[in-house]
């Protein structure tokens, strides 16, 4: 594992501030919007569609505290909009088409980035409502992900022009555990083979971002498989973008068998963090959200880590072992986590749970338990 402290020059124009929303291309954005929400505890924010004058595409935003993830779905058969998005749900079926930042000065921040190299998707725009504008941009990075630069300036609204509040209510969901998610942690990208760095470079170079982390398959491998991470992120190191890809092993990773089901590169998992991670996922149980299993083997190998170690992990490890969380640590402090499975049919998207107390890392040390119960579904898939 590798730590890097150098943040290169500071960044002259605009500045990014955090994560703004996450984008999914769905092929029923009404079913995915309520299955985000009965499953993982978000709550219906804001929408668009016909009822609100959106003729060609319907969108629905859910919340849960600063976490917003829009599903959005085509409308109408034989135009352009539906025919990209029927090509990308074809080749990719549901996933994340668009991570967007909160941004200032968005139209410098966008000339800056195209200048440097970054490939245009769309130039500077503005929306409008009664309650304000909001000016957007948006730029091309790895496989069909898009990254939209955000300003709301003195927006005043809901969400966004042209979304109003949801219409419908779900009683439902007052009858349901809280999912106690606060804010993204962060959204890993997976790379085929040989591509890690070059995309790190792009981020790099174009947005400014600056290597935070990394790891190899030296570090980070099972029996069968193994890979290589670079984590990249902006100057204030409030968005982190690990970035992902296989190394050779005897049978195929994780990482691999997402591209093949994927298409190319994409986002694996997006990190939902919480200040208290044993209720959160007590309650995401309960509300019916399937996560990863994990060995006793591991817990009884943690024990005898954790009587060596110079930090003290306050949470009680029976519990964390009957909820399958894991626990990462340094001489500073540490993390628990935990995976959901895949949240659609093909193996490609899932989530994280996680929770830090200062440690800034991302579970290398569980990367091993946590390859052998993927492992273990991949070999239930037929993939391993």
């Amino acid at each position: 594992m590798t730590t890097y402290s150098d943040k290169g020059e500071k960044p002259t124009v605009g500045r990014m501030l955090a994560f703004d929303h996450i984008t999914h291309w769905v092929g029923n954005a009404k079913q995915a919007a309520s299955y985000y929400c009965t499953r993982m505890g978000f709550e219906p924010m804001a929408y668009k569609g016909l009822e609100t004058g959106s003729r060609e595409e319907v969108a629905h935003a859910v919340r849960q505290d600063k976490i917003v993830f829009v599903l959005k779905s085509a409308l109408v058969p034989n135009n352009e909009l539906t025919e990209t998005m029927g090509k990308h749900l074809t080749l990719h079926g549901d996933g994340v088409k668009d991570i967007a930042f909160e941004v200032e000065d968005c139209i410098s921040l966008y000339k800056e980035c195209v200048k440097r190299g970054a490939k245009s998707v769309r130039e500077p725009w503005e929306e409008s409502d009664d309650d304000g504008k909001v000016t957007f941009a948006t730029v091309q990075t790895y496989g069909d992900v898009t990254h939209t630069f955000v300003e709301r300036k003195d927006y005043k609204g809901i969400f966004l022009p042209g979304y109003k509040k949801t219409m419908q209510e779900d009683k439902l969901l007052a009858k349901l555990p809280s999912g106690k998610l606060s804010f993204i942690d962060h959204v890993v990208g997976n790379q085929p083979d040989d591509q890690m760095v070059p995309v790190a470079e792009w981020y790099e170079n174009n947005l400014q971002f600056h290597r935070f982390w990394s790891v190899d398959d030296k570090q980070v491998h099972s029996k069968y498989s193994s890979l290589r991470s670079i984590v990249v992120t902006n100057y204030e190191e409030t968005i982190k973008m690990p970035i992902n890809e296989p190394a050779h092993g005897m049978k195929k990773s994780q990482i691999q068998e997402y591209i093949d089901y994927y298409g190319t590169a994409g986002v694996q998992h997006i990190a939902l963090n919480t200040s208290d991670i044993i209720s959160a996922v007590a309650n995401l149980k309960e509300r019916g959200v399937v996560f990863l299993s994990i060995p006793d083997k591991y817990y009884d190998n943690l024990r005898e880590r954790l009587k060596k170690a110079s930090i003290t992990v306050t949470e009680d490890l029976d519990i964390l072992q009957k909820l399958n969380i894991l626990v990462d640590f340094d001489d500073q402090g540490y993390l628990l986590q935990i995976f959901t499975k895949p949240m659609q049919d093909r193996p490609t998207l899932f989530l994280e749970v996680i929770q830090r107390h200062n440690h800034a890392g991302f579970g290398v040390g569980n990367f091993k338990a946590l390859f052998e119960s993927i492992e273990a579904d991949q070999a239930d898939r037929g993939n391993l």
